[in-house]
């Protein structure tokens, strides 16, 4: 004899199976409502830590700490296309353009058209930046990762010390690759080919010389992802953007000293020209290898898997191969910046880096630590290598702060000056503008409106130009000396002067 089992509710009687489908329908919602609470909190975070990124960047702009190189360029270049006038910079001495045919300038130009402010730079950079850790996020997830280790992947790249560094070395449009990179290999892996496309040109559009990491990504998607659509997509794109900016754009929007001078003195001891380099790479491979197998080098590569090497795998690492271009240039580079976790140049690796780290979690392998040694990895690796200390040395220059508005606040918008490297930034807002140490003859000299020179704390290397500066136009009868105020000098020419200031 059988005995239905049955359950009383509020509404009658409830059959077993009823019952069980309403608990797995109440299991459902709940755990629902706990995945939508850590999206929540992981966004939340990521907010939070793009506030603070941005307020770091604002704080060293507005003590007068960030620098003509390349803060000023940019923001001249993109304030000049929001004005309609041809981006020429006055500190390149040639268009934007001939610098990395970087067109990404000209959408950010339209933030400039509803207000010109380089706060947009700062803003743009801080969300670029942060948001990136949510596609990090979700490409551990496709892998395979529970939530818990995704948001450790997201927490692991926001706590790598280039990203708080970068931030804090005035604006780059290289700070848009991470998210770029990241938007890019998850639109492959969900099979979104506009998407990905979209991701291409976005990387493309930043600077030429990263053309060589989308080429190479294509490489990697190709051969080890087996997305062969999509690796030749990237391959073809790369290489076909390499060549038009390097033979086409550069050239023609900057001239050989646009090729030259900006990007070639890096590699010197290579040679003088691409030709030169090209056969030195070719007969003189012990010029190579003495610079990849220098200490220099050697601890540079330490400190970029340094504070990622508890989730790295030596069986893991194809992702590293989209890094090879990165990661050569910044090797066989004279200029030891290439090699400091300060500045941009190793933003193409580390995308692969964390893509790495999701390849060797999803496989269970790896130092497989506790989630909270994890976390305290990453929090003292970022307290050991990130240059937030900076942030005290910036306010040393509370006691030159009022002198120094007081005396930018006297010079019109579209006279000529003439000016220190972390003064610049607040006037490029002009046609014309140029560093002190510019070679300069007595005429061009003359010609500026407005001289503002800080003799207390010049750029390191300008100590002496500055000083000199200031006794040149002490004596020049065409010159007043408008201020002087905690050794912040302002001069401005007597002919023009007056016109400008009516």
């Amino acid at each position: 004899m059988k005995i239905g089992c049955c359950c009383v509710g509020g509404d009658g009687i409830l059959s077993a199976s009823q019952a069980s489908k309403t608990i797995q329908e109440s299991n459902r919602q709940r755990k629902e409502l706990i995945v939508e609470r850590q999206q929540n909190s992981l966004i939340a975070a990521i907010a939070l830590f793009g506030l603070l990124l941005f307020a770091c960047s604002s704080l060293k702009h507005a003590l007068y700490r960030s620098t003509a190189a390349d803060l000023g360029i940019f923001d001249q270049a993109i304030y000049l296309i929001s004005q309609g006038k041809t981006p020429i910079s006055s500190l390149l001495g040639f268009h934007i353009l001939g610098d990395h045919a970087a067109f990404i300038y000209y959408p950010i130009a339209l933030l400039y058209k509803l207000y010109p402010s380089v706060y947009w730079l700062f803003a743009l950079q801080a969300i670029a930046l942060s948001s990136a850790a949510l596609l990090a996020s979700n490409l551990a997830l496709d892998a395979g990762l529970p939530r818990s280790q995704s948001r450790l992947v997201a927490f692991a790249y926001l706590f790598y010390p280039l990203i708080f560094n970068i931030n804090l070395f005035d604006f780059h449009p290289d700070v848009f690759v991470p998210f770029g990179l990241f938007a890019a290999v998850l639109s492959a892996r969900r099979g979104k080919i506009i998407g990905f496309c979209a991701a291409i040109a976005l990387i493309l559009s930043c600077k030429a010389v990263l053309s060589l990491t989308v080429a190479a990504m294509g490489v990697w998607l190709f051969a080890c992802e087996k997305k062969r659509l999509y690796g030749a997509i990237a391959f073809c794109a790369g290489i076909a953007w390499f060549a038009i900016a390097t033979q086409i754009i550069i050239p023609t929007f900057g001239g050989a000293g646009a090729t030259l001078g900006r990007h070639l003195w890096r590699y010197a001891y290579l040679g003088s020209s691409f030709n030169e380099i090209f056969q030195n790479f070719l007969f003189k491979p012990q010029l190579l290898l003495g610079q990849i197998f220098s200490f220099d080098s050697l601890r540079y590569l330490l400190l970029l898997v340094l504070p990622l090497l508890w989730g790295l795998s030596p069986r893991r690492l194809a992702p590293l191969i989209a890094a090879i271009p990165a990661l050569c240039l910044n090797l066989l580079a004279d200029d030891p910046n290439q090699r400091d976790l300060y500045y941009q140049y190793s933003l193409p690796v580390l995308p692969f880096l964390i893509l790495s780290v999701i390849a060797t979690l999803a496989a269970g392998e790896g130092l497989r630590l506790r989630r909270k040694t994890v976390m305290l990895w990453c929090a003292i690796a970022f307290f050991a290598f990130a240059k937030h200390y900076y942030i005290l040395r910036f306010l040393s220059t509370f006691d030159t702060w009022t002198a120094t508005t007081q005396a930018m606040s006297a010079i019109p918008p579209n006279a000529s000056v003439l000016t220190d490297n972390e003064l610049a930034p607040h006037l490029t807002h002009r046609p014309t503008l140029k560093l002190i140490n510019t070679p300069l003859s007595e005429a061009e000299l003359g010609a500026f409106d407005f001289v503002l020179i800080d003799l207390r704390r010049p750029w390191p290397d300008h100590v002496a130009l500055a000083q000199q500066r200031v006794a040149y136009f002490r004596q020049q009868p065409n010159f007043n000396l408008v201020s002087q105020r905690d050794e912040i000098y302002l001069f401005a020419r007597k002919p023009q002067s007056s016109s400008i200031l009516r």
